[in-house]
């Protein structure tokens, strides 16, 4: 937790250096200009032996992020060797639903990575930018708080509960009008025509209607390939986003779906979705699964 930047740098630079000195590897995923700050305070020679990543790009869908962390990991880790991270998902500006997924992320991050890996994680958190119900979940998502009281355990801790909680909890409404389909096992056809279009209408370039289109597409199939029946889509188009549901009554037990690298067919499903949409939101409840995906205009 940090209250300017004098704090952001004060907890941040020292665990680096401490990595460093101890031969760990270290990525750093944090927005510009913060992540030149840390550069600039490293010096080039230590800043050269960390791995930057832009969290604005990679946090952009927040699913994409544990993969990163993943890859890092297997990349980097040997003979037991400690590693070191610090990434930053939320920041103040964020789209609402983007830091709603960024919190079920942060979750899921406790259960991500092998207990017994030696990684250290560190996740800033802007407490004068951010409002105060950001910072309180993220009391319930880490298990130890470090701000300028210093390192304790956090009291409000949830662990695994936490995370059951906001997978199965309904996504908000869609907001306005929208339009839906039902899909079957013998009728998908019309899907991909049914979102390109309206997509493209509402303001979407053809190249992205028609990706968005295709991850409708597999989603479905994904429903009905999970022994769904039938699904619907509904499509919202809104002045700054076009966004898709896609519906059906089957459940997901592991929140982790689509949030692990994969080296399979990038086309299917989740993992696509991820690739091409600017966010994609995953619940499963006890009457069904939804996928939101979103392409912001």
């Amino acid at each position: 937790m940090w209250r300017d930047l004098d704090d952001f740098l004060a907890g941040t630079v020292p665990f680096i250096k401490d990595g460093l000195a101890a031969e760990e590897p270290v990525m750093v995923a944090v927005i510009e200009p913060r992540a030149a700050m840390i550069r600039e305070a490293l010096g080039k020679d230590d800043a050269d032996r960390v791995m930057f990543v832009d969290m604005a790009e990679l946090g952009r869908n927040p699913a994409k992020i544990i993969p990163a962390w993943r890859e890092f990991l297997d990349a980097e880790s040997s003979a037991g060797r400690p590693l070191r991270g610090i990434g930053e998902p939320i920041w103040a500006g964020r789209r609402p639903e983007e830091i709603l997924e960024c919190q079920l992320h942060e979750a899921l991050l406790n259960i991500a990575v092998d207990p017994d890996t030696p990684f250290w994680l560190v996740c800033p958190y802007d407490t004068g930018g951010l409002p105060p119900v950001v910072i309180e979940e993220a009391h319930r998502s880490h298990p130890a708080i470090f701000d300028a009281d210093g390192y304790r355990g956090s009291a409000a801790y949830a662990g695994r509960p936490h995370i059951d909680v906001i997978f199965a909890t309904e996504l908000p409404p869609l907001a306005g009008p929208f339009e839906e389909i039902t899909f079957t096992a013998d009728d998908t056809q019309g899907l991909s025509m049914f979102v390109a279009v309206r997509a493209h209408a509402a303001g979407l370039t053809a190249e992205k209607a028609a990706a968005l289109a295709v991850a409708v597409h597999e989603l479905a199939q994904s429903s009905l390939h999970r022994g769904s029946a039938s699904g619907v889509v509904r499509i919202s188009c809104q002045q700054h986003a076009v966004i898709c549901d896609v519906q059906d009554e089957t459940r997901i037990s592991d929140p982790l779906t689509g949030r692990r690298p994969t080296a399979a067919d990038q086309r299917k499903g989740l993992a696509f979705a991820n690739q091409v949409c600017d966010l994609v939101q995953l619940r499963s409840t006890s009457t069904g699964t939804t996928v939101r995906v979103h392409h912001w205009i």
